[in-house]
């Protein structure tokens, strides 16, 4: 079997990326719980995913397949890991942008005060499901790390995820309390392993 074509996104590239992460996550706990209301989830998804893109997309650390259909967003060390912006303020009403402000504080409070690279979003539209993308598209980014010779650090709110990043090769360093919801910070440090896994 050929391995897919993985490439670093464009902003040509938004468009896809944004619908397949919105699609991905429509069930995702930490999505379900800042965009609760089904009816408005696609479009505040939409614009969080879009701030998500649009801080990353020029540092070339976001990585995909079929231009968005599975897709990895990482931060490099020097890009920094702060709250979202006004543009995404101006996109989302004052409960949902309050929700969010207070998930990213209580990740990013956990975070190390040491250099590492950061993936931030990794998912695949459930079209693509089951192609192991994630993990090809997870891959790029680990490579580079693993060039840098620093850590990869994600979180998840998800607990089905963590034992498929687990198998991945990525370690719980610690769950944080973000009512009503447990983050799991996690990292990889021993080089990279994307499989097995589903």
């Amino acid at each position: 079997m050929t391995a897919p074509e993985i490439t670093v996104a464009t902003p040509a590239d938004r468009g896809r990326v944004i619908g397949s992460l919105v699609a991905a996550f429509a069930n995702d706990p930490v999505l379900r719980y800042l965009f609760p209301d089904r009816d408005t989830y696609p479009r505040y998804a939409a614009a969080f995913f879009g701030h998500l893109f649009d801080k990353r997309v020029r540092q070339g650390t976001i990585w995909t397949i079929g231009h968005g259909a599975a897709v990895a967003m990482w931060d490099a060390p020097a890009a920094g890991h702060g709250p979202p912006d006004e543009s995404l303020a101006a996109q989302l009403p004052a409960d949902a942008l309050a929700r969010v402000n207070a998930y990213d504080q209580a990740v990013h409070a956990a975070l190390p005060s040491t250099p590492f690279w950061y993936l931030g979003v990794l998912g695949t539209h459930p079209e693509h499901a089951g192609r192991r993308w994630g993990h090809a598209v997870m891959g790029a980014g680990l490579r580079r790390a693993a060039v840098d010779g620093l850590p990869a650090i994600l979180e998840t709110s998800n607990p089905a995820n963590v034992e498929v990043y687990r198998r991945a090769g990525w370690e719980v360093m610690l769950p944080v309390t973000a009512e009503p919801l447990t983050i799991w910070i996690m990292q990889q440090s021993t080089g990279i392993r994307c499989g097995p896994s589903s």
